[in-house]
């Protein structure tokens, strides 16, 4: 074909013949060819021929172009055309807005036409112009090569992409190529030439328009393009280090592809006719065969009979038939002779490009020599001398012709295979050595990467189709010889000894070998310990090791192991016999493995070497040591500087890519993979070594602060950085223990929480994201980058509302929650003897005269602000919001940065005030909200470093959680507002009034009622914060509980409208007549029972908060909000009754419950009568003494029980004589002392009769006087006044994870004591008159002592422990405590173990919360004994100790306590804190307990339903009466204000132990015996101090509003019909009748 191209000349009018004609351009090319060709030039062929000989083998790497510098034109008038035209009459298809850009590229001066050219070249893009010859003709001057570059680069840009027009016609595109084709274009241009010209003719598929052009211009091209290839590569040669590939080479390259591409779719191939080489053949055949060859030619013939053998594959055939005759004649011998001495007499190297005819001659004799080894003498075949062939061989290795050097290893793989797989007889018996040392000589040159299968991607030589794809080029000969040597060692013949020659020749070329071969020399090597320094060329043979396998990185990463396995081994040596080799070698040789580390993309390879270097830093001095960091240190800096697909890890043979860049070998990046080398350092150093551990440490904080670094590496220098924790003595040591899962959760960074969200989506689809113009999603307003380097600029503090949520994806997330895997060690379980995170007078470095230094957490914290301030990958930021407060709760680690703290705790709150934090991406399915909160977690632990902050940085923190109140963070915030109370109490109070009425506002928010409940109670503990409270500012917490109830009650209505139960978040309640709707909830709905319980607590609370002078102000308001329903009607609770009861109790007095008096008895007083009644909702018990005069009115009602002694003493009489004039002594003394008196007639005494008589109802029930009332009575009195709740107290040593073991405790730490002292007050067990709910009372079983703690609402018996006997030979289990504990549904734990806390050391099924106390930081027994007494003796100087408190419950157990988070609180707020959440844990545990049953009874509850059931029984009372509101009684009606008929006025119509009230089910504890509620010398009313008056303040309120006595109003009986008659049914009497304070 290059001959027939040769032939062609470039002369105008001659045409091709009719079989010559262009072939059809490929289906799809719209080519329009003419009808006759011309001939192309002749220059092609003789270009090509001259290129013969300086074809490359390999192109070197690309090398930058050198670029001219360009310079800033000054303007200068554009050039005076002809062309030059109105623009709008020119542009029919371009754009108005580009109409400017077109007439600045016409008439402007020179950079205007280049901003125009720039401009108009995208427009083109977008808007394909028809035509857009205008645009050409107005741009093509700028090509000029007198212009300067960037004019001529913008106009050569413009116009590629004005020949990419496929509506062009002929003449336009003829016009295109004579403009491309001008000689006037600079030589430096030519690349941009050529990229022109291939757009032109689309890739040589379409050469319309210059057909008869385009070979001529090819010629021309091809000849200059080769000479600048050839010069820039003789340039490149001189320089040092790796060579690069040219521009030159480039376009060199490219304009082959584009002849070849012409060629192929534009003419019709022929075979060249070698019609004369048949004949040539044909006449010395018939010369051999029916003749001779003269003696002076037969060499002559030999060697082009040999040529064309090799040559002309296609007359092959006929010559070695013609050579195999000549060889089998009497010349046989002299042909074998004439093919050696070709070998053997060839030039010492014989150059490829002067020596053309003596290589043609090497390689005919090669093939023939090659042909005449397999035939054998008995065929007539001459023999071959093997030493004159290998001679021969040695002499023509050196040719520099890889063509030679392929012929040579052909000829060798015949020796060694004869295509059956046998030795050829010729070497079986000899030295390899000289056959191998030739191979060598042969695989020295020209041989590629690719060869030993590591880059496919690797450039090849230069070779013919034909060769590659025959396999005849030098590496698959190679390639062929290796593997035959490699089977030939893996048969394992016993006779094969030629092994050390074979291993010695796969040294030789360890540069070629594949891996399977390497691995052979390897394992050889191991074998014969061939690089030990035993033997006398080690250093040779570890190079080899080092630099042809190791360092090789085109081999596979198994190979190279293997390889870095050896050497670990010769190391390993090296450091045993340290004192027999030089010190150097051993540095030497870690310098050799570090020497290629920069420059490694394996990362298994990477990892191997990481991890061995680890080793080798833990022993290696200061100057290793620092070699060793800063080579792991370039690899991180390195992927700034070149951010390509090199610099990551391969991919596995045949793995499919998944992204433009390789993923590393677990998804790991390579700087991750010596990050992870640097937390081994560091983690092995801090026990040995403080220095490197300081040096490590430093370099891991610039990781994670890393901007541009791979974000996975900056993770894993996190991971480390957040688990450093320090313990009371500053000691630093890592946690393996994190404890943030919850807040991961929210940021979906769990397993469970991504699946529940996951699952979420797929039932709700989100939105499909708003589409902009060009049909694209609509980018984000804020965000932050998603990989490194590419932020979205902020521009706004919120997030447009209309942005739809997007579902996560899980292919985004680097980190989650468990990570087993965090550290790559596991960490050690004490502290660094060497390592602290601060000492008096250390400034961060390591002592000179000591081996410890101090790690500068200030500099950690100084780069988490940066990244606050300065934005990072979400995947960065998600982690430090998650793992932030975790590390904040250790104040020993940042006791340096406390600078840092405050600046912390500023950014945080103003970034929330502002709302400026960083928005998490749409693809995360996160909210602004959900930031927000994990913002708030790490504000809640920094408020625990309060004594560093001023009093307004603490109002700041308060107002920053304040502001979060109403947004979807109020749980959050409510919860750090309950550490603020105990922390931060001036600031709370300050804001008090603010925090309630912003709490007032998200009342009706999902799930905040609960947590908001909750804070008010823990605030009704605490008098000093509302100190300052008014009448408006206690009424705005009791509208808050009863909004709440008003809410409920409207979800209950619609409920029952609709007998759904469409709000399982909505709890419900018992309301008379009417089933129970807290009875027929689902599981689910156990949690509204709870919230609906404690919001009566909080009104109980408040109320008794209220100062006892303005109780009576807020009653008639709390009475409205308590019986009013929501649709006006009444509403009568039975939580309400009882919440009433107790309310008229404390309204004018806080005096408890008094007991009876037993001393009250028959041997002190006389005989004593006793009846009972029931009067409202109470039990009246009158004992009377019949003689002294003396009464004990006991009072029972269901929230609490009251006993007075009363005396009737009578005024003496005056004796009056009969009017029958008998005797007036007989009546002297009638009504004086010793007069007989019943029970009944003090009780007649202090009622009026008329109102009892007027409603049958509110009169008292006389209850008879048996047995069956007497159980009664007993019963009712085991029901507690109080509820009773059990929480156990245990005690976890140091260390101690056993369940017995932790029993067994009989003592604790001095903290732990402290913590008891103001859990309760500690009360002897025996004889005890309370519920010790299970405590023995009697034999001191349980201890001698426990813990209580008592309210006017709630009882706590703690069972502690530590205070139980223990007696391990009798109980070795410790079942004793067991039993106690196990059935506790909420137990205390101080651990002071120093190890993480497990639910289930104590298995039990009733075990529902564990209130887990643990001491931040970890501190020995010892230790906490030792600070214990220096607290002591400062005082009130001495620093206060802070403890984490963390709620644990059951599985499916909901979060019910602002300690679900953990919570950082000082030892001084801790027992008040602690009680409180087992308080409410107690209560929720005993609704959740009974949730399959039914509801959970309150002890005052179920004394309120006794009472109903006695009135049911004995009243008469019907229950179809119920449900109608009574009337309330007048002032002087029994009444009063201790509860007694304050209760009454809710009588039997308004009770709700019948069917309409609800569940009547008795009290599980009516079955045990609590015996009384106080104690015998608990406070009570004297016996002496009482007077009848106090019967009178007891029975009724009616004195301070009435001036007359009580007598003289119950005997009166001229009332006025208002106040006999009772108003109208309806809620208004309701309210009516139990507002007492308007009987007062």
């Amino acid at each position: 074909m290059l001959r027939r191209l040769a032939s062609v000349r470039h002369t105008n009018g001659h045409r091709t013949p009719d079989d010559q004609e262009p072939m059809s351009p490929s289906p799809g090319d719209d080519v329009s060819h003419p009808e006759t060709t011309k001939s192309a030039s002749g220059g092609l062929a003789s270009v090509f021929k001259g290129l013969a000989g300086g074809k490359l083998t390999k192109l070197p790497p690309p090398l930058q172009p050198p670029m001219a510098t360009i310079t800033t034109v000054a303007s200068q008038p554009s050039r005076n055309r002809s062309d030059v035209l109105p623009v709008t009459s020119v542009l029919r298809g371009l754009p108005q807005e580009h109409m400017e850009h077109f007439a600045r590229l016409k008439t402007g001066q020179l950079n205007d036409r280049i901003a125009g050219a720039n401009a108009l070249r995208y427009a083109i893009t977008d808007y394909p112009l028809n035509p857009i010859m205008e645009v050409w003709n107005a741009a093509k001057d700028l090509i000029d090569g007198d212009n300067p570059e960037n004019a001529r680069v913008a106009g050569w840009r413009l116009l590629t992409e004005c020949v990419k027009n496929t509506s062009a016609t002929d003449f336009e595109r003829r016009e295109y190529f004579r403009t491309l084709a001008a000689p006037t274009a600079h030589p430096d241009d030519f690349h941009l030439q050529l990229e022109a010209l291939e757009h032109l003719t689309n890739s040589g598929r379409n050469v319309a328009g210059f057909y008869y052009d385009i070979f001529p211009l090819l010629t021309v091209w091809l000849a200059n393009t080769f000479d600048a290839a050839r010069l820039a590569r003789r340039a490149t040669k001189s320089t040092k280090g790796k060579n690069l590939a040219t521009l030159e080479d480039q376009s060199f390259a490219r304009l082959f592809s584009l002849i070849r591409d012409v060629i192929k779719f534009n003419f019709k191939y022929a075979s060249d006719a070698v019609d004369d080489l048949a004949a040539c053949i044909s006449v010395i055949d018939a010369m051999v065969t029916f003749g001779s060859i003269p003696n002076g030619k037969l060499k002559a013939c030999i060697q082009v009979l040999s040529s064309i053998h090799c040559l002309v594959p296609g007359r092959q055939k006929e010559a070695w038939h013609t050579l195999s005759n000549i060889c089998r004649s009497h010349h046989g011998q002299s042909t074998v002779r004439i093919l050696l001495d070709v070998l053997r007499n060839a030039p010492p190297a014989p150059d490829k490009e002067k020596d053309r005819d003596v290589i043609r001659d090497i390689r005919g004799a090669l093939t023939v020599l090659k042909k005449l080894l397999g035939k054998s003498a008995e065929k007539g075949y001459p023999g071959v001398p093997l030493a004159l062939l290998v001679d021969g061989l040695a002499n023509v290795c050196t040719s520099s012709s890889s063509r030679v050097s392929t012929e040579i290893l052909r000829l060798i793989n015949s020796l060694f295979d004869d295509g059956d797989g046998i030795i050829n007889p010729l070497i079986a018996e000899e030295h390899w050595s000289p056959l191998f040392s030739v191979a060598a000589q042969c695989a020295a040159k020209n041989v590629p990467a690719a060869l030993k299968d590591a880059d496919p991607s690797a450039q090849q030589p230069t070779v013919t189709k034909d060769e590659s794809e025959s396999g005849d080029n030098i590496n698959h000969q190679l390639r062929t010889f290796i593997n035959r040597v490699e089977k030939l060692l893996t048969e394992e013949k016993p006779d094969f000894f030629q092994r050390d020659e074979c291993m010695r020749f796969l040294a030789e070329v360890h540069h070629v070998l594949p891996d399977s071969a390497a691995a052979l020399l390897l394992d050889h090597f191991k074998e014969f310990r061939s690089c030990y320094p035993s033997e006398v060329d080690w250093k040779k043979n570890l190079e080899l090791v080092l630099e042809g396998i190791y360092l090789d990185r085109g081999r596979s990463a198994p190979t190279r192991i293997q390889a870095l396995a050896m050497v670990i081994e010769i190391y390993d040596f090296l450091c045993l016999v340290r004192d027999l080799v030089e010190e150097e070698s051993i540095f030497d040789l870690v310098k050799r493995l570090l020497s290629g580390m920069s420059v490694e993309t394996d990362a298994v390879v990477l990892q191997e070497t990481v991890t061995f270097m680890v080793r080798v830093a833990e022993t290696a001095g200061a100057e290793q040591f620092d070699f060793i960091l800063d080579t792991f240190k370039n690899i991180v800096c390195k992927e700034v500087d070149e951010p390509n697909p090199s610099t990551s890890v391969q991919k596995p043979s045949g793995a499919q890519p998944i992204s433009d860049q390789p993923i590393a070998v677990g998804g790991q990046s390579l700087p991750n993979v010596v990050t992870k080398g640097y937390v081994r350092i560091f983690m092995r150093s801090m026990d040995t070594d403080a220095a490197k551990a300081v040096k490590t440490f430093n370099i891991l904080i610039y990781i994670a602060g890393f901007a541009t670094c791979e974000t996975d590496a900056r993770l894993t220098a996190m991971k480390l950085l957040f688990r450093l924790r320090a313990d009371f003595e500053y000691r630093v040591y890592l946690t393996s223990h994190v404890k943030n899962e919850s807040i991961a959760a929210t940021l979906y960074r769990t397993d469970a929480s991504f699946a529940r969200k996951a699952a979420e989506d797929a039932a709700h689809p989100p939105r499909l994201a708003r589409l902009d113009q060009s049909g694209s999603p609509r980018p984000p307003i804020r965000g932050a980058s998603y990989t490194p380097g590419q932020t979205v600029e902020k521009s706004g503090p919120i997030r447009p509302s209309q942005q739809p949520r997007q579902i996560p994806y899980q292919g985004q997330r680097l980190w989650c929650l468990p990570d087993p895997e965090a550290l790559p060690e596991s960490p050690r379980s004490t502290p660094s003897h060497l390592l602290f995170s601060y000492t008096e007078g250390v400034d961060g470095e390591a002592s000179t005269e000591a081996s410890n230094a101090v790690l500068k957490m200030s500099s950690w914290l100084n780069t988490l602000l940066n990244i606050f301030h300065q934005g990072s990958d979400w995947e960065i930021y998600s982690f430090i919001l998650a793992h932030l407060p975790a590390q904040l709760s250790d104040h020993p680690i940042f006791q340096d940065a406390i600078p840092q703290l405050q600046e912390l705790r500023g950014h945080i709150c103003e970034v929330i005030r502002t709302s400026r934090f960083q928005e998490p991406p749409l693809v995360s399915g996160l909210r602004r909200p959900d930031v927000a909160n994990c913002l708030f977690h790490s504000l809640t632990m920094i408020v625990s470093y309060h004594q560093h902050f001023q009093k307004l940085d603490e109002d700041e923190i308060v107002r920053a959680f304040l502001h979060g109140i109403a947004d979807k963070t109020a749980k959050t915030c409510i919860h750090g507002l309950s550490i603020c109370c105990y922390e931060l109490p001036l600031s709370v109070s300050k804001s008090l009034d603010m925090i309630l009425t912003r709490m007032s506002q998200v009342i009706t928010q999902p799930f905040v009622a609960m947590h908001l409940l909750e804070f008010l109670a823990c605030l009704s503990r605490l008098p000093a914060l509302y100190s300052n409270f008014r009448d408006e500012d206690y009424r705005v917490v009791f509208g808050i509980c009863f909004r709440y109830l008003q809410y409920v009650r409207d979800k209950k209505h619609h409920a029952r409208s609709t007998m759904h139960m469409s709000e399982p978040s909505t709890p419900n309640i018992v309301v008379s007549g009417s089933p129970d709707f807290l009875a027929l909830q689902a599981i689910t709905d156990d949690l509204p029972q709870y919230v609906y319980a404690l919001a009566y607590h909080v009104i109980t609370f408040w109320f008794l908060a209220v100062k006892m002078p303005d109780r009576l102000g807020h009653i008639s308001w709390i009475a409205k909000n308590l019986f009013t329903d929501v649709d006006g009607s009444a509403s009568n609770e039975e939580q309400a009754q009882i919440t009433l009861d107790f309310m008229q109790r404390v309204a004018f007095s806080d005096a408890s419950d008094s007991a009876h008096d037993p001393l009250f008895n028959k041997e002190n007083f006389g005989e004593i009568q006793q009846k009972r009644w029931i009067i409202g909702n109470s039990i009246v018990t009158v004992k009377q003494a019949k003689e002294s005069g003396w009464a004990e009115i006991t009072r029972r009602y269901p929230s609490g029980t009251s006993s007075y002694a009363v005396r009737v003493d009578f005024t003496p009489m005056i004796a009056q004589r009969t009017a029958d004039g008998s005797d007036d002594a007989a009546w002297d003394g009638r009504f004086q002392m010793g007069t007989t008196l019943l029970p009944s007639h003090v009780f007649l005494q202090l009622l009026a009769p008329m109102p009892q008589m007027s409603d049958p109802a509110a009169r008292p029930v006389p209850l008879p006087d048996e047995e069956a009332i007497d159980r009664a009575i007993r019963l009712f009195d085991r029901n507690s006044a109080v509820d009773g709740h059990k929480v156990g107290v245990i005690y976890i040593g140091e260390g101690q994870t056993d369940e017995v073991e932790i029993l067994a405790n009989t003592i604790g730490g001095p903290d732990y004591h402290e913590f008891l002292d103001g859990l309760g007050v500690l009360t002897r067990l025996k004889g005890a008159n309370f519920n010790t709910q299970g405590l023995d009372r009697e034999y001191g079983t349980d201890g001698e002592y426990t813990y209580c703690w008592r309210d006017r609402v709630s009882e706590i018996i703690f069972h502690v422990i530590t205070q139980m006997p223990t007696d391990l030979e009798r109980d070795p289990r410790c079942t004793a405590k067991k039993r106690h504990i196990g059935n506790d549904f909420v137990n205390i734990v101080f651990n002071d173990s120093g190890l993480p806390f497990k639910f289930d050391t104590f298995p039990s099924q009733f075990n529902y919360v564990y209130i887990v106390i643990t001491p931040t930081p970890r501190h020995s027994f010892a230790s906490a004994r030792l600070k214990a007494k220096q607290r002591e003796e400062a005082g009130r100087k001495a620093e206060t100790p802070f403890y984490m408190v963390q709620v644990m419950s059951q599985p499916g157990f909901p979060e019910i306590s602002p300690a679900a988070e953990p919570k950082v609180v000082s030892l001084t707020a801790l027992p008040t804190f602690v009680r409180l959440l087992a308080l409410n844990a107690s209560v929720f545990s005993q609704i959740w307990a009974t949730r399959e049953v039914g509801e959970h009874v309150s002890s005052w509850r179920n004394r309120l339903r006794e009472i109903n059931r006695l009135r049911e029984r004995y009243g008469g009372i019907k229950s179809a009466q119920q449900g109608q509101p009574n009337p309330s009684p007048p002032p002087n009606m029994l009444g009063g204000g201790g509860g007694g008929l304050g209760s009454s006025v809710v009588t039997s119509p308004l009770a709700s132990g019948g069917p309409g009230g609800g569940i009547t089910q008795q009290s599980g504890l009516l079955g045990q015996d609590i015996g009384a509620s106080r104690p015998v010398n608990a406070v009570r009313d004297s016996l002496t101090s009482l007077r009848r008056s106090s019967v009178a303040t007891f029975f009724t309120n009616n004195s301070a509003a009435d001036p007359t006595s009580h007598r003289s109003s119950m005997l009166s009986t001229t009332t006025a019909d208002t106040e006999v008659m009772f108003p109208a049914h309806g809620v208004d009497a309701l309210i009516e009748s139990v507002d007492f304070s308007k009987w007062i």
